[in-house]
């Protein structure tokens, strides 16, 4: 007997796991991401005819069409829950598309988290695909396609083969040259700073010093005689701390990494290279989905690869504020979102 509806997501990982919380009346397939796309062989944009895309099959999803048609075609509802962004909606999109789907059949849903609870309520409420975000991801594409395809044959034959610009390498190519023309036209000025270790005659601890300016003026000295100058001024005379200023700073714990900040942390702290990042994460994430089957996700910390967004939602930060609780004698707990 056929499910009475269909699920489709874009990661297989997720679809397993959503698939146990919406129980035996749905079937949860992977897209394994976009099933359709603009030509590899040719441009596949009618620049004439207001820049309209051609698509086609991705060759080598053809199998995996068929399934999800086979699968459409049984079911009494299916539900496109493809990622909450611009490209999710064009995913779904060309899988309504695709599996000539109406649209009382075909619904929109969006999980913001894979729990139980919210996967439960955002299947309740189904929404039409979003066709501004739709024409905001294809105006993407189209402008990666027209700009990489004229622009990508110049560096093959200025640098070498196998190179691509789009949209983002062009411009940061710009940016990166205008920064080397800044460097190059920099004139480089003399300067100096004067530093002293000062003793405290009661506790005779020393603790250094640097020099400020005369009479509440800031001076910035700019050769190696002006700094002999203020020495000789100085002289021999003693110094007296007329003013401690006390601040109190409040230091905050990080925030979940996202796609960006993962990658910067790395390279800072240990130069480690932005792949093998990705796939030391890869692990850490294949092993929390493991964990997730045997002990209902309690030792799973890394749940998400790529993303933009580290929302806390109260699923999640009652169990830490209680632990909170427990481990610290007076915690001071953040009430924020």
């Amino acid at each position: 007997m056929a499910k009475k509806h269909l699920v489709i997501v874009e990661s297989p990982a997720k679809a397993k796991t959503i698939g146990k919380y919406l129980g035996k009346d749905y079937e949860v397939k992977a897209s394994m991401g976009h099933l359709r796309d603009l030509p590899k062989s040719k441009l596949g944009v009618d620049i004439e005819h207001d820049f309209e895309p051609v698509y086609q099959p991705i060759r080598g999803k053809e199998e995996l069409i068929s399934e999800l048609k086979k699968a459409a075609k049984s079911s009494d509802t299916v539900y496109l829950a493809t990622d909450p962004d611009r490209e999710g909606e064009a995913i779904s999109w060309h899988l309504k598309a695709l599996l000539n789907l109406d649209d009382e059949k075909a619904k929109r849903v969006t999980f913001n988290e894979i729990t139980k609870k919210v996967v439960s309520e955002s299947i309740k409420e189904p929404r039409a695909i979003d066709q501004d975000l739709v024409d905001a991801q294809q105006a993407r594409r189209v402008l990666d396609r027209i700009v990489g395809y004229q622009l990508s044959p110049l560096l093959w034959k200025k640098i070498r083969r196998g190179l691509s610009a789009g949209r983002v390498q062009s411009v940061a190519v710009r940016m990166v040259d205008d920064r080397e023309k800044e460097i190059q036209a920099f004139e480089a000025q003399e300067y100096w700073t004067l530093d002293a270790d000062l003793t405290d005659e009661a506790t005779h601890k020393t603790f250094e010093a640097h020099y400020y300016g005369k009479d509440g003026k800031k001076v910035e000295p700019a050769s190696g005689e002006q700094v002999d100058g203020i020495i000789a001024d100085i002289g021999d005379k003693s110094f007296t701390v007329t003013n401690i200023k006390r601040t109190d700073k409040q230091r905050s714990p990080s925030l979940p990494f996202t796609t960006s900040t993962l990658q910067q942390e790395p390279a800072e702290i240990v130069r480690q290279l932005v792949g093998g990042v990705f796939m030391v994460g890869q692990v850490a994430c294949h092993h929390g989905q493991r964990n997730d089957a045997a002990s209902a996700g309690r030792n799973s910390g890394f749940r998400r690869i790529r993303t933009g967004r580290c929302p806390l939602r109260d699923t999640g930060l009652g169990p830490c504020r209680r632990q909170a609780g427990r481990s610290c004698s007076s915690p001071r707990l953040w009430s924020g979102h």
